[in-house]
């Protein structure tokens, strides 16, 4: 790792060649990262792709620009230097972490990348004695810090009216059926079906180490489960609940969080005040998994109380009955 960052060089040790070298790279680099954007959106948000397509198309005129000048002071030959190459340089983020994070947050990175070739330009532009070079490095500059309003600029003259509604709309619904569907799934399966061994387990033995290690396993017994189900069952191609990965991710942790919200009270040594903390944790969770179902779901809020809060009473004395007798 050291031996890496000592190989790099310092942008301040750049030459005049190596500097337009650089820009030219990082041209090309980012028409190509808002070219994957655009084709990743383009089947689910045509008005979005549009938005990128034409932002790649002005990073390839920078970078045909920037090619001119260097032919014109250095000749054909551009020396091979890229962003990595550089101490201290800007990175970007690797697309793959970004595409899969939803449309607006492909737009918010689309944003921070015309931030980071602005000041790259405006730094770039104070290292050069050419007189040429410089206005075009100054010019850049100032386009790419405009790029900062024009990618919203340009979603509003592709995204008027009713697409930039129905894209809003198809990112809330993928949104619902990718994260927060399988996660209040998970949710209420592991509140609710904990309930019984871990309440039945405090009441036979009035011990919160046994009642922990029996609320542990249950919930990360049901996490695991809930999330392999989820991941195997649909792969999302047909359906449109987008990624397995993500939905057995999200069902499987809200799972196990679902279940460790009232078994981990019995880290507490005292019977009684865990319990109660217990009591309490339950309450709060049934009460979320209403207002979620309400929030998301647009289940009427006294419905959704009334299924969750009567199921998770039902199953709780369930347990506490079991345990006692």
């Amino acid at each position: 790792m050291l031996s890496s960052f000592a190989n790099r060089r310092r942008f301040a040790d750049l030459n005049e060649q190596e500097i337009l070298a650089l820009a030219i790279s990082s041209e090309e680099d980012d028409a190509r990262i808002y070219r994957t954007y655009a084709e990743r959106l383009r089947a689910d948000y045509p008005a979005s792709a549009a938005v990128f397509d034409e932002m790649a198309e002005e990073e390839n005129e920078h970078r045909r620009r920037l090619i001119d000048r260097h032919q014109a002071r250095f000749g054909d030959v551009i020396p091979l230097i890229r962003r990595e190459h550089v101490a201290g340089f800007y990175a970007r983020r690797p697309v793959w972490l970004v595409e899969n994070l939803g449309l607006d947050r492909i737009r918010e990175e689309a944003e921070a990348m015309e931030h980071d070739a602005a000041e790259f330009y405006r730094r770039a532009a104070q290292r050069t004695q050419d007189a040429e070079t410089r206005k075009l490095l100054g010019d850049l500059a100032l386009a790419e810090a405009g790029h900062e309003t024009k990618a919203t600029d340009l979603a509003a003259r592709h995204l008027e009216g009713p697409a930039k509604a129905d894209e809003d709309r198809a990112a809330k619904r993928q949104f619902i059926l990718t994260w927060v569907q399988p996660g209040l799934a998970g949710l209420m399966d592991g509140s609710v079906s904990t309930l019984a061994p871990i309440f039945a387990t405090a009441f036979a033995t009035h011990d919160p180490k046994t009642t922990l290690l029996v609320g542990l396993a249950a919930s990360v017994g049901a996490g695991i489960s809930m999330g392999f189900t989820e991941a195997a069952h649909d792969d999302g191609v047909l359906s449109g609940r987008g990624s397995p990965i993500k939905r057995g991710l999200a069902s499987g942790v809200m799972t196990a969080i679902g279940g460790l919200g009232h078994a981990l009270p019995y880290l507490i040594p005292d019977f009684w005040t865990a319990t109660t903390i217990a009591f309490i944790v339950v309450f709060i969770e049934l009460w979320a998994i209403a207002w979620i179902q309400n929030r998301y779901m647009e289940t009427p809020f006294l419905r959704a109380t009334f299924q969750v809060v009567l199921g998770g009473a039902l199953v709780f004395a369930a347990g506490v009955l079991i345990g006692s007798g």
